[in-house]
C-alpha cells in the first residue's frame, strides 16, 4: 500500500542530510565544508529542542495515537534516533577524514592536548592558569541533587581519585569512590580557538575543550584525573506562553526563558574517553541509549567556525559575491515619485538590502510623512531598522511597530527592542492573543498635494539587515491604491478592535489565506484539459498541510502539472501512479539559504502570481497571522517568473524527492549546460550593474551670455 503522507520530523533530517551533503562536497571550499558541518550541528540543536521534545511529550500522554503518517511517538522516536545517529556519524567521518587532513595541507593542524610537545604544555597551562582558570566553577556531583546541566551548554566531565595520604574535605561528605565525578561549564565569554607555538610555517591550534581537558588537574588539587568526557545536554525547548494568564505579557515572555533553561533533558552529545562517566551522565539525566549521541571529535563543532579569523580564510571560502545597489532605486532622492509610476521589486542578497533600510531612513527624515505601521518578527542586533523608527518617533511622527515577542530563539532581544521603541515614543503592540504574527509588511504615510498617499513594502523575509546578506528573499514596494486599502486594514486588525472586512488583494492567515490557496488549485484543477494541461509552481521552504496536499494530488490526477521547489520538509508524496504522478518536487541548498515563497497558477492563459511570508504548513495558514500578496505590476511579475524558472532548472545544487523518500541529486544529461541557479541569478545582477555603470551619463552644457 503506497503512503499518502511522510513524516514531518523524518522528512526534516532529510533536509539536514542535504546540508550534510554540501559538506560532502570536495568542489567546496574547505572552511565553506566546515560550516555546512557547523549549520548541521545547529539545525539538530533546534530540532531536538522543539520537535523532539514535542513528540517526546506525546509519547507520555498519546503513546499509542498514530499520526497522519500512521507512526506512533515510540516508533517515531526510534526511527529520529536511527537516522540522525547515521548523520551525525557521516558528520564526523566528513570531519575527521577529509576536513581536518584537507586543513592540515593547508598548513593548520588541529593539535590534540595528547600531542602538544612540551613547549606547547608549558604555554598552556600558562595560559590556562592567567586566562581559563579563574572562570572556571567545579561542581561536584555526590550531594543530594545533581548539579544543573545548562541547555546548549558544552562541559567537562572529571572523573576523579583521591591521592594516597592527601586529605581531601570530601572524605567528610557521603560519597563513594565510583561517584567523584565533577563537571566544570566550557566559558562561552572567551574564544573556542586557541593558537599554540608552531614551527616552520604551519599553523598548530587547539581548542578550549582540549585545554581545560589537559589542565584539569589544577582545579581539583589533592585529586587525580584518571577519565574526563566532553559533553552538552539538549533540553526542551518548546514552550507556550500563557496569554491569557492576566498578567504582564513580558513578564510571562520572560519566565519562558527561564524555562528554557532548566527543562527536562532530550538529548546528550558526548566524545567517546569514557564509558563511566557517560553512564554516570545517562543515569542522573534520565536519558536512554536512543538519546546518547557519542562523537569521535568535537562536541562542539561550531567552535571551528573561529578558524574564519585566520589570515588564510579568504582561499577557502566561496568567493565573494556583491550585493548590488538595483539600477531603478534612485540612491540619490527618496522612492516616492519611482513608486507612483510602478510598483519595484527587490531580490536579497543579490541586490542590496539598502533599499529597505533607505525606504524607512527616508519616511523617518520627510517632513511630509505623517506616519509610519510595520511588523517586525526578527531584526537582528544594532539594526538601522529600529534606529530610524526611533528618529521618526523623535522628530513627531506616529509611529506603530507590532513586535512579535513569540519569535523562537529571539524572544530577549525583541524584549529588548520592545522596550528600546517604547522608550523613544513608539506605539509598541505586541501581537495578537494565541496568534504569532509572522507578517511582513511596511507601510508609510505621506502628505501629498492636500491629500495623504500611502506607500507600501511586503516581503517574504524579515526585517533584518544581516539575514537578508546571507538568505534569499523577494520583496516589493508599492504605492497600489487596493494594497494601501488592505494593509490599512491589515494594521487596524492587528493593532486595535476590527472586524477583517473584505481584502481585494491581500490574503490573511488564518482567515483568508489557505481558502484562496485551496480556491486557485481548486481553479486550476477545473480549468485543466488533455490539450491545455493546468500548471501550479511553487517555492517555499515547507510543505505540510494536508488539506493543501490532498488538493494538490486532485490537481495531479486532472492532469495539473505540479513543479514544486520545497527547501526543508516536505510530507507530500510524488511521482505515484494514480495519485501524484503529475507532480514533482526538488530542493535546492546552497551558499545562500532559499526562504522566499513564490506561487504562481497558470489559470488557463490569464496567470497570476504570488509572494507571501507563509509556508504550506498548518502552523502558518492555521495558527499565525501571515500576508499573501498579489504580483500585478506587469515588469515586476516578468522578473519574478522568470527567477521561478531559473530555480526549477538548477542541475547543480538542487534534490529531487522520490515516492520512496530518498532525495536523489538532479543531473542533467552530459550534452545539458551546467546550471547552479544562485550562481545564474548572482551572474544576472552582476550583468545588469555592470551595464548600468557602463552606460555613458550624459550632461548638457547650459549656453550663458
Amino acid at each position: 500500500m503506497e503512503i499518502k503522507y511522510f513524516n514531518r520530523e523524518l522528512s526534516w533530517i532529510e533536509f539536514n542530510e542535504r546540508i550534510l551533503n554540501q559538506a560532502l562536497n570536495k568542489n567546496f571550499p574547505l572552511l565553506e565544508r566546515l560550516q555546512f558541518l557547523s549549520i548541521v550541528s545547529s539545525n539538530f540543536d533546534e530540532f531536538f529542542q522543539v520537535r523532539v521534545a514535542s513528540v517526546k511529550r506525546e509519547s507520555f500522554v498519546n503513546p499509542d495515537k498514530s499520526d497522519i503518517s500512521d507512526l506512533t511517538p515510540k516508533l517515531l522516536l526510534k526511527s529520529i534516533s536511527m537516522r540522525t545517529h547515521q548523520i551525525v556519524r557521516q558528520q564526523q567521518e566528513c570531519l575527521i577524514n577529509e576536513i581536518l587532513p584537507a586543513l592540515t595541507e593547508k598548513g593548520i593542524i588541529y593539535e590534540k592536548a595528547s600531542d602538544f610537545t612540551l613547549h606547547q604544555k608549558e604555554y598552556i597551562l600558562n595560559l590556562f592558569r592567567s586566562d581559563i582558570f579563574p572562570l572556571l566553577t567545579p561542581l561536584r556531583t555526590d550531594l543530594e541533587s545533581f548539579p544543573h546541566i545548562i541547555n546548549l551548554s558544552n562541559y567537562v566531565a572529571f572523573k576523579l581519585k583521591p591521592i594516597s595520604g592527601i586529605k581531601t574535605i570530601s572524605e567528610d561528605l557521603k560519597g563513594t569512590e565510583e561517584n567523584r565525578i565533577a563537571i566544570v561549564q566550557i566559558p562561552t565569554s572567551i574564544p573556542n580557538v586557541y593558537w599554540l607555538p608552531s614551527i616552520k610555517k604551519q599553523k598548530q591550534f587547539t581548542l578550549l575543550e582540549d585545554i581545560i581537558t589537559q589542565c584539569g588537574t589544577q582545579l581539583f588539587p589533592g585529586f587525580e584525573v584518571q577519565e574526563t568526557l566532553t559533553f552538552k545536554v539538549v533540553r526542551d525547548a518548546d514552550f507556550t506562553v500563557d496569554e491569557e494568564s492576566g498578567t504582564n505579557f513580558i513578564h510571562e515572555m520572560e519566565k519562558v526563558l527561564v524555562q528554557r533553561k532548566s527543562s527536562f533533558p532530550v538529548q546528550l552529545i558526548c566524545n567517546s574517553s569514557s564509558e563511566e562517566i557517560k553512564k554516570f551522565l545517562m543515569k542522573n539525566l534520565e536519558l536512554e541509549e536512543d538519546d546518547v549521541y557519542q562523537v569521535e571529535s568535537f562536541v562542539n563543532i561550531p567552535a571551528l567556525m573561529e578558524l574564519r579569523d585566520t589570515d588564510d580564510s579568504e582561499k577557502m571560502s566561496f568567493e565573494d559575491w556583491e550585493h548590488f545597489y538595483p539600477s531603478d532605486f534612485p540612491n540619490d532622492k527618496p522612492f516616492w515619485d519611482v513608486l507612483k509610476l510602478h510598483d519595484k521589486v527587490l531580490h536579497v542578497p543579490y541586490e542590496s538590502y539598502n533599499p529597505v533600510i533607505k525606504f524607512i531612513s527616508d519616511a523617518a527624515d520627510d517632513p511630509d510623512v505623517l506616519a509610519i505601521k510595520m511588523v517586525l518578527y526578527r531584526t537582528g542586533r544594532d539594526s538601522p531598522i529600529i534606529a530610524a523608527l526611533e528618529r521618526a518617533a523623535a522628530q513627531g511622527k506616529q509611529v506603530v511597530v507590532l513586535v512579535e515577542l513569540k519569535a523562537r530563539f529571539d524572544e530577549e532581544r525583541n524584549i529588548a527592542w520592545a522596550s528600546e521603541l517604547e522608550n523613544a515614543g513608539v506605539t509598541v503592540v505586541y501581537g495578537l492573543v494565541n496568534l504569532k504574527v509572522h507578517a511582513k509588511i511596511l507601510m508609510v504615510m505621506r502628505k501629498e498635494a492636500g491629500t495623504v498617499r500611502r506607500y507600501v513594502h511586503l516581503a517574504t523575509g524579515n526585517y533584518n539587515p544581516k539575514t537578508a546578506k546571507l538568505y534569499s528573499d523577494l520583496s516589493i514596494f508599492t504605492a497600489n491604491m487596493e494594497i494601501a486599502n488592505d494593509a490599512t486594514q491589515f494594521f487596524n486588525l492587528v493593532t486595535g478592535y476590527s472586524n477583517l472586512q473584505k481584502m481585494n488583494c491581500l490574503g490573511m492567515a488564518p482567515v483568508t489565506l489557505k481558502s484562496k490557496l485551496l480556491a486557485m488549485i481548486q481553479r486550476e484543477t477545473e480549468k485543466s484539459s488533455p490539450e491545455n494541461p493546468g500548471l501550479i509552481m511553487a517555492k517555499m521552504n515547507s510543505l505540510t498541510h494536508s488539506e493543501i496536499i490532498e488538493a494538490l494530488y486532485k490537481a495531479s490526477q486532472a492532469g495539473v502539472k505540479v513543479l514544486l521547489n520545497v527547501r526543508g520538509i516536505c510530507m507530500l508524496v510524488p511521482g505515484v501512479k494514480g495519485m501524484s504522478e503529475n507532480i514533482h518536487v526538488i530542493s535546492i541548498v546552497d551558499r545562500y539559504l532559499e526562504h522566499a515563497r513564490v506561487f504562481y497558477f497558470q489559470n488557463a492563459g490569464i496567470p497570476e502570481l504570488y509572494c507571501s511570508s507563509a509556508d504550506w504548513m498548518s502552523r502558518n495558514l492555521d495558527k499565525r497571522i501571515e500576508l499573501m500578496f498579489p504580483i500585478l505590476d506587469k515588469d515586476v511579475f516578468t522578473e519574478i517568473k522568470s527567477i521561478l524558472d531559473i530555480y526549477f532548472s538548477d542541475n547543480v545544487s538542487s534534490f529531487e524527492l522520490q515516492s520512496s523518500g530518498e532525495w536523489t541529486k538532479v543531473k542533467g544529461d552530459k550534452k545539458d549546460a551546467k546550471i547552479r541557479a544562485q550562481e545564474v541569478l548572482y551572474k544576472k545582477y552582476k550583468k545588469r550593474n555592470e551595464k548600468v555603470n557602463k552606460e555613458p551619463k550624459v550632461e548638457f552644457t547650459v549656453r550663458r551670455k
